[in-house]
């Protein structure tokens, strides 16, 4: 009954530093700005025109998401390498299969075209 008690206490901790973060955030960012121009957007000082929020490609989100999703698979390869003197022939066939899904997975958005800069 003892493990519970570390559980409901780790919990509290942890939704207590997160409102108390909002809280803290909140309480900081709303002081005194100075004047109005304080917060504006500008370009080397000078006042901008026109829009200020330009639209980015998907190809910088597609670019992103295979950053991500490739660098996240580097960290499975790195622990599985740390320990690849101790696995069995089910360690290696599963690692092998994962490594298979993946190049599956880069030669797809390869083939699609999403790995050309346009």
């Amino acid at each position: 009954m003892t493990g519970v008690w570390y559980v409901v206490g780790l919990a509290f901790a942890g939704v207590s530093f997160v409102f108390g973060t909002i809280a803290l955030a909140w309480v900081i960012s709303h002081r005194n700005r100075g004047d109005r121009h304080k917060g504006m957007p500008y370009e080397s000082g000078i006042d901008t025109y026109g829009d200020t929020w330009g639209r980015l490609s998907i190809s910088f989100y597609v670019y992103a998401l295979l950053f991500v999703a490739f660098d996240v698979e580097v960290v499975f390869l790195f622990l599985w390498a740390s320990i690849f003197r101790d696995l069995l022939m089910g360690g290696i066939v599963s690692m092998g299969t994962f490594v298979v899904v993946l190049l599956l997975g880069l030669a797809y958005a390869w083939r699609k075209g999403v790995l050309t800069w346009h």
